[in-house]
């Protein structure tokens, strides 16, 4: 079995990244490359790495195209602008990832509100299925629709989920301070994000109104049972890639392991997870170690009635494009690590 596979939205840093993973897919074929410029490229010319490797043209979607050639489609575009092609592509019959926001927050008001228009696929936001594998696995086998995860919300959802679903730490106390690098903030012109604005600086931005917290508290309240709303802080670091956030939640009053330390639970909850790693107790994870990897590392330490998770992830890979070819195994029934090793 190949799968075929085009990708709309390829010139940005996660297309970019999708191409680099496909292109090592033993499973998959890049049979089409799109963006959504007016201008046609070479993607070799765009990314000179890939020169006599994929030298393809990128042009705007053809679903004529897709419609013959393809099996799923990455969407690896800007926010608000998936839903403007999903609905004919899974019309078409095809599979879908999409790498945006479009269709991860169910509540459509909530979206509304943090993305500043209006939803435009109401019927096939409600089939979409949250594509974290180490949650959700179970309907992302069968999913059309899969919305991958925003690279904040992984992380933080990761380093929280034992904690939350066991009932262990008093779920209006957490409290998120979360740094990543600037790609997160994609390929736009930005001033904030030029090299000369963030060489040397270090800054908290959209504190407790960043768009990703409502996506935390959506799936920790499914785990939950119950509402949960975040205090979540974001800092813009000055490097390209990597995240790292640093958690902390009080211990719920009856918090009890029986016998067992945080570190040992951590190890249970995730032990067929394989892009999990739980570090030593009191040993705590760097960018470092997860740039380049699809791995999310995380360290626990229990202080008195307090719990302090840090944790890190590379933003591009498992916070998008390597967590989205995650996803593509599992729908296909590949192994998980297939391509991400």
């Amino acid at each position: 079995m190949t799968i075929k596979v085009a990708i709309i939205g390829a010139t940005g840093h996660t297309g970019e990244e999708l191409i680099s993973i496909l292109l090592n897919h033993p499973k998959a074929q890049i049979t089409k490359l799109y963006n959504t410029s007016n201008e046609p490229q070479i993607i070799s010319d765009v990314f000179p790495k890939f020169k006599n490797r994929i030298d393809q043209l990128c042009k705007k979607p053809d679903f004529n195209e897709i419609s013959k050639e393809c099996d799923l489609v990455f969407l690896a575009l800007p926010h608000t602008v998936s839903m403007n092609y999903i609905p004919k592509l899974l019309k078409m019959g095809k599979r879908v990832i999409d790498l945006s926001a479009d269709y991860r927050l169910k509540n459509v008001s909530v979206y509304e509100k943090y993305y500043k228009v209006a939803h435009k696929d109401k019927i096939n936001l409600k089939e979409a299925v949250y594509g974290l594998p180490e949650i959700y696995q179970a309907k992302i086998k069968t999913a059309k629709l899969v919305a991958n995860p925003g690279c904040y919300p992984t992380c933080a959802i990761l380093s929280l989920a034992p904690l939350v679903a066991l009932n262990l730490i008093d779920l209006d106390s957490i409290i998120i301070d979360a740094k990543s690098g600037v790609s997160g903030a994609g390929k736009k012109i930005v001033k904030e994000f030029l090299f000369g604005e963030i060489q040397g600086d270090f800054k908290a931005y959209k504190v407790n109104v960043h768009q990703h917290a409502p996506e935390i508290d959506q799936i920790l309240s499914k785990l939950a049972i119950k509402k949960i709303k975040v205090t979540f802080v974001p800092h813009l670091l000055p490097i390209e890639r990597g995240i790292l956030e640093t958690i902390y939640a009080k211990k719920t009053a009856d918090f009890k392991l029986k016998g067992n330390n945080l570190v040992s639970i951590y190890k249970k909850f995730y032990k067929n997870e394989p892009f999990v790693r739980i570090k030593a107790q009191d040993e705590f994870p760097r960018i470092k170690d997860v740039v380049g990897t699809n791995f999310c590392d995380i360290g626990i330490k229990e202080e008195n009635d307090k719990v302090i998770i840090v944790s890190v992830i590379d933003n591009l890979l498992k916070g998008a494009s390597g967590q989205a070819v995650q996803n593509m195994n599992i729908m296909y029934k590949l192994p998980e690590n297939m391509g991400l090793l």
